[in-house]
């Protein structure tokens, strides 16, 4: 029988006393138990917040938002206004359990992957409504297929908040598979009135171990402000807040950036090591057997980078209260992060050429030692400058309205969009090719967490007189993402206490990805060395800014490189030239017009009811049962080169001829889905609950994936062609989710809790191969001309040099046949092309398809206690997840793998009491599969990786607070390796960040 309560009185104290611990910032607009009456019918014993700040405080309202919330929900809040528990986003986020984070190449926070589930598949909210993000292609090059949200570029000290939802909820906006992450600020009608101002000192130790011309300065600034205030009896509010950061940092990597050729042990491709008893199989120790996986590099080298940000937030709150009931929020966020980079780099490049090897047992063999002969070719020096900038800004209106007791109302709409850019008369990223041709027999031991490389090089080793130019590679990428959004929600609530949500809501999102490449392929030299002064270069050594990983002391490692003047480089570069190839100023600055441009617009709308009540049982039980319709609709316009014809140019090839113009070529694509959700929460004793929670969620496919347009490749055989293009009638990933958790909170901001969750998971995206032909390209196989060149007997259909000789002897001069003379193999020259009676010619044409399905579970483990009132703390919390969405390393085809899936561990340890804040913090993140890609589709799997981080604040007055923080305390570095760890991807070395601080509240 279902009986109806009055939420009681112990309850009620209890949540009270919490969120007095909580402080000014949980004194916000909170997720609450969702059977509390209003506050209109508030008991009596409800209490008045007080401010309490610390690491105390924001571990109680934490625990408060857990326990209190409909579903599973986990948080951070800030432990005083402006005072996030870590300077970067991201790094908090991963305090949480079930959370990790991806890292910046200088070792910063990103992106964050919830449950293994990875950044393009978690939904980033500020304030309840989806934020825009954009990202550029890896190194600032290329197109970005990216949904991911980059937390770096938001500072932390307007920030109250952030909630990180595991479980859906029928009134959260859609997209986040793994979480909807919502981060809040301050609203000045919600917090106590404050002025405060930070100002932070920065050593990051990385910038000390680079070369002097890639150095930055040894401390950097960061200042930041808070001014939040009411008027008019708490009628009117106003918040600004704004912070401003300049960070000099460096990061060294040795790397495979190429990546490795994979073959089986059998495999006779040109590149594989030679069979045994042929070649010089003779000088390779322990050859992979028939049946073994191995894979040879492409190259290996060191590198050596600079890089400078700063980073700009600003944010403006405007709340009016024209009646007692009616509030009304106007608020505008701005985010400016730019960011420069200088690399110098000493590399070899390998040819799958003969030399000496000894290699790993199977059945995934890797090189020990990897040798190729050489003979005066390239050490490769390049240099590379790369500068993006990234803004985003939000404008947002909100208006709640308490109708009655019953019946509250809000209306809500934002208009935002977030931009990346090149910030470089050389692009987003301008890469130099420098080399010296001295380079002889290379090799490389692969055995260490530091690939030692070898050079044979004549005495004196690399000279500035043996170098000059080569080729060079300028891009420019570009990426805009906008997001009008409106929302209308209410809540009635019915006399028992029960409550119905209801909202509509509609947003429109549009992407943009464009992309523009200048190359110039002189890799032989442009020039001579002579061309180039020698005061340009310096020489240095790569050794010694690797010291943080064995070996880099070895005496086989080949040091000696090359730095040079980036700019004067370039303009030297673009003044020589020979009679056979000009001098090419232009060819050193990033093109201005994109030839790659991908449009995407997404509208969708929405509706949703949720209906919430509690049964007055021996055991209180609350129930959530809710459900969203969601609609979207697909729009892509894409530029693509607009083929005109087919040529035969040779016996093997046929080229496609394009138009001089690009052309937009459009795509639709359309889905609606009905999400449930069920939450259910029973209170076993008055301090251990049991949640169970079933929800539907979905994902939406990459940007890349929906888009339309199709790309041929522009050789073309007699069987054929192939090419690719996107699909933007792909369907969303759709995941059913089911949690089941135990929670007992047993004293003061003391709890444990474990917790299980599963995520079927289906509409996973791989590629399919269709057969299609365009209607327009005529091929001369199988045409006339072909034709008679058979009927002639004098040719098989298979000796394409034949069929060729003989058109060009009985039709040259009829439409589409120019003969132009005889190669060297007595075989006729000339073109061919296909005229409107030819067959149409057939490509295999590559495409996304929803395909496949998987699930992925996994348990979480969380405990934080207080040792009484001692002010010793501690939290920690373990996540194991698994999953069939793993990489079979023995499979060399195509595979499509959960990318970030890892288990993930945080321990915190704190002391809290009088003036003193003193907080240890400890992350691990297991290995994980970070990537695919690398000559082919090979994995690439980040190492387990542990980072140390301590922060200590002294309150030396009530007003002045005095702190200092290190990052990266033990100096830890990241590696990437493929299928086995001796094939190194990425090996680097950041180093410590130090930052000495003052605030000070008036």
């Amino acid at each position: 029988m279902k009986t109806y309560k009055a939420v009681p009185r112990k309850a009620m104290l209890t949540s009270a006393l919490l969120a007095a611990l909580a402080g000014p910032a949980w004194a916000q607009d909170q997720t609450t138990d969702s059977t509390a009456p209003s506050s209109q019918s508030a008991d009596p014993t409800t209490l008045d917040a007080v401010q309490v700040t610390g690491i105390r405080a924001s571990l109680a309202s934490s625990m408060n938002l857990k326990r209190d919330s409909q579903g599973v929900v986990d948080g951070i809040v800030a432990e005083d206004i402006g005072k996030f528990p870590d300077t970067n986003l991201a790094e908090s986020l991963q305090r949480i359990s079930g959370v990790s984070i991806d890292r910046t190449s200088s070792g910063e926070g990103s992106k964050v992957t919830v449950r293994g589930i990875g950044p393009d598949f978690n939904l980033v909210l500020l304030n309840g409504r989806q934020m825009p993000a954009s990202n550029l292609g890896d190194g600032g090059a290329g197109l970005s297929s990216s949904r991911s949200f980059d937390f770096a570029n938001i500072a932390s000290e307007s920030i109250s908040a952030v909630e990180v939802y595991k479980t859906v909820r029928a009134d959260n906006p859609t997209g986040g598979i793994g979480a909807t992450i919502n981060v809040k600020t301050l609203r000045p009608l919600e917090a106590e009135p404050v002025i405060s101002v930070g100002l932070k000192a920065v050593n990051d130790t990385s910038n000390d171990n680079l070369p002097s011309t890639l150095q930055g300065k040894d401390f950097t600034g960061e200042m930041s402000g808070i001014f939040s205030q009411q008027y008019a009896d708490g009628r009117f509010g106003v918040m600004l807040s704004g912070s401003y950061q300049e960070r000099d940092s460096g990061f060294n990597q040795a790397t495979v950036a190429e990546g490795w050729a994979t073959f089986r042990g059998d495999s006779t491709d040109g590149r594989a090591l030679p069979q045994p008893g042929t070649g010089y199989a003779d000088r390779i120790t322990n050859r992979p057997d028939a049946t073994d996986v191995y894979g040879r590099p492409q190259n290996t080298a060191y590198n050596v980078n600079g890089v400078q940000r700063q980073r700009t937030n600003g944010q403006a709150t405007l709340q009016w209260k024209p009646l007692d009931n009616v509030t009304t929020t106007l608020d505008y966020t701005y985010v400016e992060n730019k960011v420069q980079q200088q690399r110098s780099e000493l590399s070899v490049w390998f040819n799958y050429g003969p030399g000496d090897s000894t290699w790993t047992n199977g059945p995934i063999a890797a090189p020990i030692i990897y040798s190729e002969d050489m003979t005066n070719s390239d050490v490769s020096m390049g240099g590379a400058q790369l500068a993006t900038k990234n803004t985003m800004d939000s404008l947002g209106f909100n208006v709640d309205w308490e109708v009655n007791d019953s019946l509250d109302l809000s209306f809500d709409f934002h208009n935002s969009s977030a931009e990346s850019q090149p910030d470089s008369k050389y692009g987003s990223a301008g890469v130099l090719g420098v080399a010296a041709f001295v380079r002889g027999t290379t090799t490389v031991d692969y055995s260490g967490d530091l690939p030692i490389i070898n050079i044979a090089l004549p005495p004196g080793g690399v000279q500035a007189a043996d170098a000059l130019v080569t080729g060079s590679v300028f891009q420019n990428s570009y990426n805009k993402s906008e997001v009008q959004q409106y929302q209308g929600s209410g809540v009635f609530r019915f006399a028992d206490y029960s409550a119905l949500d209801f909202g509509v809501g509609y947003a429109e999102v549009k992407n943009r990805s464009a992309s523009a490449i200048m190359q110039r392929d002189s890799w032989g030299g442009v020039g001579t060395p002579a061309d180039y002064d020698d005061s340009i270069w310096y020489a240095d050594d790569m050794a010694k800014y690797f010291d943080a990983f064995s070996g880099h002391d070895d005496p086989r490692l080949t040091g000696q490189f090359l730095v040079f003047d980036f700019d004067r480089l370039i303009d030297r570069a673009g003044q020589v030239g020979t009679a056979g190839s000009p001098a090419c100023p232009t060819c050193y600055y990033a093109p201005t017009e994109y030839t790659d441009d991908i449009r995407t617009t997404e509208t969708s709308k929405s509706a949703y009811l949720q209906y919430r009540t509690t049964f007055d049982w021996s055991m209180p039980f609350s129930v959530a049962v809710g459900v969203r319709y969601e609609q979207t609709e697909v729009e892509s316009l894409a530029m693509v080169r607009v083929p005109e014809s087919i040529t035969w140019n040779s016996a093997n090839e046929l080229n496609i001829d394009y138009a001089d113009d690009r052309a937009f070529v459009g795509g639709k694509g359309k889905y609606d889905y009905v999400l449930p959700n069920l939450d259910l929460k029973l209170d076993i004793l008055e301090n251990l609950v049991l949640r169970g929670s079933y929800s539907r969620s979905l994902g939406r496919p990459g940007w890349s994936k929906i888009q339309s347009g199709q790309t041929l490749a522009g050789i073309v055989r007699t069987q054929g062609g192939t090419g690719s293009r996107g699909n933007p009638g792909l369907e969303p990933l759709i995941s059913d989710n089911f949690d089941l958790s135990l929670e007992w909170y047993y004293g003061e901001s003391s709890y444990a809790s474990v917790g299980f969750f599963r995520k079927n998971i289906k509409n996973f995206i791989s590629d399919t191969i269709v057969r299609e032909n365009t209607g327009e390209l005529h091929t001369p196989v199988g045409g006339a001309y072909w034709n008679a060149a058979l009927a002639s007997g004098g040719c098989a259909a298979t000796d394409g040099a034949c069929i060729r000789n003989y058109i060009f002897d009985n039709f040259n001069g009829q439409p589409g046949v120019t003969a132009t003379g005889t190669n060297s193999a007595g075989e006729r020259t000339g073109t061919i092309v296909g005229q409107p009676g030819d067959p149409v010619a057939g490509f295999d044409i590559t495409l996304p398809a929803n395909q496949r399905s998987d699930h992925l579970d996994g348990w979480e483990v969380a405990l934080q206690h207080l040792f009484g009132q001692s002010g010793f703390g501690v939290a920690a919390n373990y996540t194991k997840v698994k999953s069939g969405l793993t990489f079979d390393n023995y499979s060399l085809g195509d595979q499509y793998p959960m990318i970030g899936l890892s288990d993930s561990a945080n321990v915190v340890a704190f002391y809290d009491k009088n003036r003193w804040q003193v907080r240890a913090a400890y992350n691990w993140r297991d290995s994980f599969l970070s990537g695919i890609g690398g000559q082919g589709p090979n994995p690439n799997y980040t190492d387990d990786y542990g980072q140390l981080d301590l922060n200590i604040s002294y309150a030396a007055t009530d007003n002045l607070t005095l702190s200092v923080e290190a990052i990266n305390l033990t100096d830890e570095t990241m590696r990437t390796y493929s299928r086995h760890t001796n094939m190194l991807r990425y090996a680097t070395q950041t180093g410590p960040r130090y930052m000495f601080g003052v605030r000070y509240k008036f």
